[in-house]
């Protein structure tokens, strides 16, 4: 089980929000290239970057601040990248830029095309990303709820060709109440593609919960909050999956 620390930009800093309401805010550090680099030394082996401010305006906005994150890690672990991305330009621009996967959201619910194509074009690096709440997939930073059901969305971005998908209960995002592990068992078993857990991660049992599904296709758990207020620790809780994954 893999555990990506996530960094969330908003205005060149580094926040995390509640329920993904931008006026809930809470800025972690104004540097995201020393938090990059911190995650680093800790031990991560990939890293999560979302431009929240690319994600409400349909376009990247953050290029400088995930430019700097590049440069920190060079080459030392992968990043995945997701925020406004709605175009095969603009992840050509990423990936030529030393990002190592791109995450589509909205475009891969509004514009099954375009996702078509990017699997097409940019095979084994394109993740989607569902944030569903109820078992319906929310688009536009979370906005808006859509009448689609996240396991039927998710079989369908499966057969374009996805390198895996994010799969985050936006219901607890931010909230520290816990994985929605049985939601993200029903989607994983659904699926070939691996599934990465995400939205409500509080602590060390939902790493413990989390790596007893494992085998169900749950590859990874995404990060936030939890490890920046101290919640979780980071560098603990890596070592209590590696150790799991052994048994």
């Amino acid at each position: 089980m893999l555990i990506i620390p996530a960094i969330d930009l908003k205005d060149g800093q580094c926040v995390r929000l509640k329920q993904g309401l931008m006026d809930e805010a809470t800025i972690f550090s104004s540097s995201p290239s020393e938090q990059a680099a911190h995650w680093l030394e800790q031990g991560a082996r990939r890293l999560h970057v979302v431009d929240l401010n690319g994600a409400f305006a349909g376009k990247p906005k953050n290029a400088s601040a995930i430019k700097s994150i590049v440069a920190a890690l060079g080459d030392e672990i992968p990043i995945q990248l997701g925020g406004g991305i709605r175009d095969l330009d603009t992840i050509e621009l990423c990936l030529d830029n030393g990002v190592s996967y791109v995450i589509i959201g909205t475009a891969a619910v509004k514009n099954p095309g375009f996702l078509h194509d990017a699997c097409s074009a940019f095979p084994g690096q394109i993740i989607v990303g569902l944030d569903a709440k109820e078992g319906k997939v929310a688009v536009d930073g979370w906005s808006k709820l859509t009448g689609h059901d996240v396991i039927d969305l998710a079989k369908k971005c499966e057969d374009y060709g996805v390198e895996g998908i994010i799969y985050t209960d936006i219901g607890r995002d931010g909230m520290l109440s816990g994985i929605n592990i049985e939601a993200t068992v029903k989607l994983a078993q659904a699926l070939r593609v691996p599934v990465i857990a995400s939205g409500g991660l509080s602590g060390m049992d939902d790493i413990r919960a989390l790596c007893a599904v494992e085998h169900e296709g749950i590859f990874a758990t995404i990060a936030g909050r939890a490890i920046y207020d101290g919640s979780l620790d980071f560098a603990a809780a890596q070592a209590e999956a590696d150790r799991a994954t052994q048994r």
